[in-house]
């Protein structure tokens, strides 16, 4: 679950303009730039379902050292991501890219400079992680793990059929969130019924393990696990 807050001083932006910023702040932080590197469309389908955007307007904006915010002046932005702590540290630098673009699209679209985000200081972007247990949903606290299982289990034999014929050699497909993975660079490979998988990261590897019964140990001592 991704919760993003879009802080921006009143009247800066319209209401069909927060509603598009909104959504294509989702978008981009959905997509990937490399097609080998994306989880499967059933799981990105279901991220984007627990992704939400609150957009809020302070009456009260100052910044340290400077007169009041002037309504005429270019708008300052805040954004405020909330993660599982497990995922903040490998999606910071993405998320930060991202929705800075989005921002920066926003303002081209409103007639102001883009550029000036990447040259003043004027969107800050704060990832934050959220301790594990920390998050709750369905009645229950949700740890990382939980939300993976939660992300991709409707998903799972859909992503089990995703056909491998057009992969490069060597590449498989995870068979948890359906990402593609290089079996030449990973070093999560686990193997199950005599095939060996590949993983994109330690909480798919668990998971399919936990679901499988499959000892990580026993693999480890067979030289498998990675």
């Amino acid at each position: 679950m991704i919760l993003i807050e879009l802080f921006a001083p009143p009247g800066a932006l319209g209401a069909a303009q927060r509603e598009w910023l909104a959504r294509r702040m989702i978008d981009l932080l959905m997509a990937s730039d490399q097609p080998d590197d994306s989880h499967a469309p059933e799981v990105l389908e279901a991220a984007q379902s627990l992704t939400q955007v609150l957009v809020h307007e302070p009456t009260t904006w100052v910044v340290g050292g400077q007169q009041p915010v002037d309504p005429a002046d270019p708008p300052r932005y805040v954004v405020r991501v909330s993660t599982p702590a497990a995922w903040r540290k490998e999606m910071s630098g993405h998320v930060i890219e991202v929705l800075t673009q989005a921002l920066a699209e926003a303002e081209k679209a409103a007639g102001r400079d883009p550029d000036r985000l990447l040259h003043e200081p004027h969107a800050w972007i704060h990832v934050t992680g959220v301790t594990e247990g920390s998050l709750g949903a369905l009645g229950r606290p949700m740890g990382s793990l939980d939300l993976i299982r939660h992300l991709t289990a409707p998903h799972r034999d859909a992503i089990a059929r995703r056909s491998a014929a057009n992969l490069p050699p060597g590449h498989v497909v995870d068979p948890v969130c359906g990402m593609t993975v290089d079996l030449n660079t990973t070093g999560l490979t686990l193997e199950h019924d005599g095939t060996v998988h590949g993983f994109c990261d330690g909480q798919c590897l668990r998971i399919f393990a936990e679901d499988h019964g499959v000892s990580l140990e026993e693999n480890r001592r067979g030289g498998v696990v990675q």
